[in-house]
């Protein structure tokens, strides 16, 4: 045999080794479950750790979901036919109650999903597929909650609100804006890269008098003009549309991002000289619109998964962003949460000072940034002579007794 046909010999064997080899892995059955994943029942939070918090300890139960047991099992009842699976032949189905488990505690920490595969001894492709889903039934369970006031009764109460406890009249609500931080989404080019340098969607709300989410919209790519994300956002269409049923001369109070507009008040600029007529407006505005920031601190202190950036799909981020702001609603309407309340702003008026909400005592967000200022200076002569009315209105009849102390 020639030297030639060895070799040839020798390839024909180890082409045969090799088949044989793919053979008998092909043949290998399948894992589809791994043993300690199978032992979710015994041995995961959800039949352990958080049935014993729920009977010895309601007060971290809270801590770990930031809703008491009562609460949970109202939410599971409202979200539980919508993500409910059948099970198979080949697996069991996962339950309503350890998926909601699930993306509460997401919600609350922002914990990775491998982190939570540990705990709850679900495999991490399970509740990445999950998730959204989730999301999406809390924000359906709970839409009542965060519906859009439709009638003029429902305005008025807002604007009563306002009046009794922030002394700022015909006022139907604060709004805001803040960029949610995202880790780069593959091929998104540069459409959510934002003025900060980092990615992110934009999340604009306006809140009424008692920290409550009225009207949300999100989505908005973080690389648009500040001045252009309110201007294409569907509230700016709807009041300039009069599809809201608003009070008469009514108006939203915005910080220097927004556009001063007949129905859009924002303070004097800061950076001219002020009369003393103007730093009683900025005290008195500021001091109504800071609701809105209290609103957005009690919603990232509550749920902890706005302390970094969010490491999933945009659309998946506005799921979140939405079913966030509902369960925010429901906890501060609903009056079921007796176990903690996160603490809000004190003004103490005797000696004019702020003393700052819980949320502003911990360490800052880098999930959730401020929008920027616009840089729009052509206002409508009208929305500038209902500034100067108001200023003048807080100088005579609408006077409080600490606003001078407030400006010194």
């Amino acid at each position: 045999m020639s030297s030639n046909e060895t070799i040839c010999a020798v390839l024909r064997v180890v082409e045969e080794i090799i088949k044989l080899k793919r053979h008998k892995k092909s043949k290998k059955k399948k894992i589809w479950v791994k043993d300690w994943i199978k032992r979710r029942n015994n041995l995961g939070a959800s039949n352990t750790l958080l049935k014993e918090l729920a009977v010895e300890d309601p007060r971290n139960y809270f801590n770990f979901l930031r809703i008491n047991e009562s609460m949970f099992n109202i939410l599971l009842g409202k979200v539980k036919d919508q993500i409910s699976k059948q099970d198979t032949a080949m697996r069991e189905a996962l339950t309503p109650r350890i998926k909601l488990e699930i993306a509460l505690r997401f919600l609350a920490t922002g914990d990775s999903y491998t982190s939570l595969q540990y705990l709850y001894r679900v495999s991490k492709s399970a509740i990445s597929e999950f998730m959204p889903d989730v999301f999406d039934a809390i924000f359906a369970g709970l839409k009542e909650f965060i519906q859009v006031p439709k009638t003029k009764n429902d305005w008025d109460s807002i604007v009563h609100g306002f009046n009794l406890s922030w002394n700022f009249p015909n006022c139907f609500g604060a709004i805001d804006g803040k960029h949610i931080i995202i880790e780069c989404p593959a091929n998104s080019g540069s459409n959510f890269y934002n003025y900060k340098g980092s990615f992110s969607i934009v999340l604009l709300a306006l809140v009424d008098h008692s920290y409550n989410f009225t009207c949300i919209d999100v989505g908005a790519y973080g690389s648009a003009s500040d001045g252009g994300i309110f201007s294409k956002c569907t509230l700016k269409k709807a009041i300039e549309e009069n599809q809201l049923n608003l009070p008469d001369e009514a108006v939203m109070l915005g910080d220097e991002a927004f556009p001063l507009t007949k129905y859009l008040m924002k303070p004097y600029p800061r950076r001219n000289i002020l009369t003393k007529k103007q730093k009683i407006y900025n005290y008195r505005h500021c001091r109504a619109r800071r609701i809105v920031e209290n609103g957005f601190g009690i919603l990232s202190s509550r749920f902890r998964v706005f302390r970094r950036p969010l490491r999933l799909l945009p659309s998946n981020v506005v799921k979140l962003v939405k079913a966030a702001c509902s369960l925010h609603n429901w906890i501060r309407k609903s009056g079921l949460n007796q176990t903690i309340e996160i603490i809000q702003d004190i003004e103490d008026l005797e000696n004019g000072i702020l003393i700052p909400g819980q949320w502003r005592k911990e360490p800052q967000s880098t999930g959730v940034i401020n929008i920027a200022a616009t840089s729009q200076r052509n206002y409508l002569n009208e929305a500038k002579d209902k500034r100067d009315s108001l200023a003048d209105y807080f100088m005579g009849e609408g006077a409080v007794t600490w606003q001078d102390r407030m400006i010194e």
